[in-house]
C-alpha cells in the first residue's frame, strides 16, 4: 500500500496509537479490540516472522526509505513528523516505527502442556517489565511455554513486548484458570510443580532429584509478595536459590533466569 503522510494527530486512522503511555487505558482497551502494539523495527519484524497479521504501521517520515518493504504488506502505512508522533502516542518515538497487530486466539493450557518438557507458571506477575524479561529469559534458556494466572499482566502489552525484544512471540503461553486449582491439571499432565520461595524449608534447586527435574513446571510469584500460600500448597516441591551475604531474594526476572538455566544445564 502507498505510504500516507499524516499531519493531524487526531486523525482517526491513527486511533490504534493514541495515548500509548496511559497504562490503565491501554490494558483495558487493547485486548477487547483484538490488537497489540509493537515498538521498534526489530520487534515488529519478529512479530511478522511469527505470523502475526499487521493492522497498520506508523513511522517517522525520515525512516520511510529504510522501512520501504513494509509498504508491500497488506496493511496501511502512515508517516508523520516526530512532533506529530509524540502528540499521538504521548512519548518521543525514538525507535522510529510502531505497528499495530491483530491478536490471535490463545491456545488452551492443556494444548501447551501436551508438547512441553519444561514450563514456567507465573502468579500475579503484573509488572510489564518483569513479565517481558521473564519471556526473554524463557526463550533463551530452554523453557517451552509459559502459563499465567488470570491476574498476570498482558504479555502483549507494548512494554512487555519491548522488554522481551519480541521473544514473547516465540514462547507459547496460556492462562491457567481457575487459579490455583488448575495446578492439578499441570500435575496430571506429568509435571512436577516447583514453587520458588525463600522459605527455610525449601530444597536448594541444584539438589533436585532427576525425576523432579525431568518435566519441571517452575512456579514464580510477583515481585515482593512472592507466591500465595494457596499456590504454595498446590505445588509438589518448594525450591530455593542459595544466596550469600544475607540476601534472601532476587528480582523475579533474575530469579527466573537463574532457575531456568539450572533446570536446563544438563541438556
Amino acid at each position: 500500500m502507498p505510504l500516507v503522510t499524516v499531519t493531524d494527530p487526531d486523525d482517526p486512522r491513527l486511533g490504534d496509537y493514541h495515548a500509548l503511555t496511559d497504562v490503565e487505558l491501554r490494558t483495558r482497551w487493547e485486548p477487547p479490540h483484538g490488537l497489540f502494539i509493537a515498538e521498534g523495527e526489530l520487534v515488529l519484524r519478529r512479530a511478522l516472522r511469527a505470523g502475526y497479521r499487521p493492522r497498520s504501521f506508523l513511522l517517522d517520515g525520515k525512516r520511510a526509505d529504510q522501512l520501504a518493504d513494509l509498504l508491500d504488506l497488506d496493511a496501511p502505512a502512515y508517516a508523520a513528523a516526530p512532533d506529530v508522533l509524540a502528540r499521538v502516542t504521548g512519548f518521543h518515538v525514538h525507535r522510529g516505527v510502531l505497528a499495530s497487530f491483530h491478536r490471535r486466539p490463545l491456545p488452551s493450557a492443556s494444548d501447551i502442556l501436551a508438547g512441553a518438557r519444561r514450563v514456567a507458571i507465573l502468579e500475579d506477575v503484573n509488572n510489564h517489565t518483569n513479565l517481558g524479561a521473564i519471556f526473554r529469559g524463557a526463550a533463551a534458556l530452554g523453557i517451552d511455554a509459559v502459563l499465567l494466572s488470570p491476574t498476570c499482566a498482558d504479555p502483549l502489552y507494548r512494554r512487555s513486548v519491548r522488554v522481551s525484544m519480541g521473544e514473547v512471540f516465540a514462547i507459547p503461553y496460556a492462562t491457567l484458570d481457575p487459579w490455583p486449582q488448575a495446578l492439578t491439571d499441570v500435575r496430571a499432565a506429568g509435571f512436577t510443580v516447583l514453587a520458588l520461595t525463600p522459605s527455610p524449608d525449601a530444597v536448594p534447586i541444584q539438589r533436585l532429584a532427576e525425576q523432579q527435574r525431568r518435566r519441571a513446571a517452575l512456579l514464580l510469584g510477583a515481585e515482593g509478595a512472592g507466591l500465595t500460600e494457596a499456590a504454595m500448597r498446590a505445588s509438589d516441591v518448594r525450591v530455593v536459590i542459595p544466596m550469600r551475604r544475607g540476601v534472601d531474594s532476587l528480582n523475579v526476572a533474575a530469579a527466573a533466569a537463574v532457575t531456568f538455566w539450572e533446570l536446563g544445564r544438563d541438556d
